[in-house]
């Protein structure tokens, strides 16, 4: 048993020590070679993988601040979604980085049992090590392919969390629509009432037509049907932003302009960015397999007799190997201009945003003055109908203009509540990088 177990050790430093003495091939040198100590002593050894510098990318992600502000009913809501998130991304996450763990020892010896049976039925039992010395940068591409799986499950992450928080607050403004509609139709059913008390006493005195009162009292029906549209719709979007926040947000009133937009990278860029880098590390990969490479292995047998240290090469060309490298190399410029588009695509959108957002808001300013407008009407046509000249027909009609500008104004301001919304979701600064 010592002597097995001495063999074995003997197999395993025979191969580390052949690693550590392999001089830099390059990005094909799979192994962590020898680095020289100050010049007062000639200490070497064969160092593991230095961990490199934070991402990126997921600084960048970590370093995004919410265009949210503080404490408003944005950020409340923002905060509940959030809390109540079954954070499933974040699961694929974690394994993720365990996988990158495991990628970055792919440069160590690899021991494994290899058991057989002889034509005389007794069993063999190999343990057989081996190292990798070149692969053409095999190694090091799959542990840059494991990182860009980390990368783009960060981002998938906090694409799943802007997501959710833009979700939340898309119910929350369907519910904030819903009770503003509902009060201005309360206003409108108070208002029209009064003019069907004031028709139904001229009717009775004979002065006006029964039609002209049941003309008032169809309005007030199609009020009466619009106004409970719009509580239903108030009840159903709090239903489902209470059922995904893990408090209630019933209670929550008011909108809140979002502050500064800050220059940032959208998601969909940083994503084509990532895809980018796995398929460069895939492209290598591939390329690794079509070219020569060159390992150390040894083997010792269950009695305890044999050592055997070897060295080869694996060879994998064929007719069709130049054709191979082509397409690969072609698949790096292709992965380029996917990043180039994905960025141009961008761009625009947020162009088209911008102009959108402004475009809205000016409307709701000229819809407002128009509303002011029609005020000012309706309260001149109501002083000429308590001086005589109007009729109460032509009052109504004066205040369904104004209740249609109303309408239209608060359509205005909650679109473009939406287009904001739309733009910071699409530069993923809904959620704060920090708390996710």
């Amino acid at each position: 048993m010592r002597q097995r177990t001495r063999a074995t050790a003997g197999a395993v430093l025979v191969t580390t020590a052949l690693t550590g003495c392999m001089q830099d091939l390059g990005d094909g040198a799979v192994s962590r070679f020898l680095t020289t100590e100050p010049a007062a002593t000639s200490e070497t050894r064969v160092a593991a993988p230095v961990p490199s510098d934070a991402s990126p990318v997921i600084s960048a992600l970590s370093s995004r601040s919410s265009v949210l502000t503080a404490g408003s009913p944005y950020d409340q809501v923002a905060a509940g979604v959030l809390a109540a998130d079954a954070r499933v991304a974040e699961a694929e996450l974690h394994v993720a980085k365990l996988r990158a763990e495991a990628a970055s020892k792919n440069w160590l010896p690899t021991l494994s049992p290899r058991i057989s049976l002889t034509s005389l039925g007794d069993f063999v039992a190999d343990l057989v090590v081996n190292q990798v010395l070149f692969d053409n940068g095999r190694k090091k591409a799959e542990r840059d392919l494991a990182k860009a799986d980390v990368e783009l499950a960060a981002v998938a992450l906090s694409e799943s969390s802007n997501d959710r928080v833009y979700d939340g607050l898309v119910l929350y403004l369907q519910a904030e629509e819903g009770r503003a509609a509902a009060d201005l139709y309360a206003q409108a059913l108070k208002d029209m009432g009064h003019f069907e008390w004031v028709m139904d006493e001229r009717v009775k005195g004979g002065v006006s037509d029964f039609s002209d009162l049941n003309v008032i009292r169809q309005k007030i029906a199609d009020l009466r049907s619009r106004d409970s549209a719009a509580r239903e719709k108030t009840t159903r979007a709090l239903g489902e932003l209470n059922a995904m926040s893990a408090t209630s947000l019933s209670d929550l009133r008011g909108l809140r302009s979002m502050g500064t937009t800050p220059e940032t990278m959208s998601l969909s860029v940083l994503r084509a960015m990532v895809e980018r880098d796995q398929q460069l590390a895939q492209a290598r990969i591939a390329r690794a397999q079509h070219l020569p490479g060159l390992s150390v292995g040894g083997s010792i047998r269950n009695d305890g007799e044999n050592i055997a240290v070897t060295g080869g090469s694996d060879v994998g060309l064929g007719l069709g190997t130049m054709a191979s490298l082509d397409a690969i190399e072609a698949t790096k410029v292709t992965a380029d201009r996917k990043v180039t588009e994905a960025r141009d695509i961008a761009q625009r959108a947020i162009e088209a945003d911008q102009r959108e957002i402004a475009a809205l808001n000016r409307q709701a300013e000229e819809a407002a003055a128009l509303t002011r407008q029609a005020k000012q009407n309706l309260d001149l046509f109501q002083r000429q109908y308590e001086g005589g000249a109007r009729q109460v027909m032509d009052v109504v009609g004066v205040y369904e203009t104004f209740l249609r500008a109303l309408e239209k104004e608060l359509d205005l301001k909650f679109r473009a509540a939406r287009a904001e919304l739309d733009a910071a979701k699409r530069l993923g600064i809904l959620a704060d990088g920090a708390r996710i």
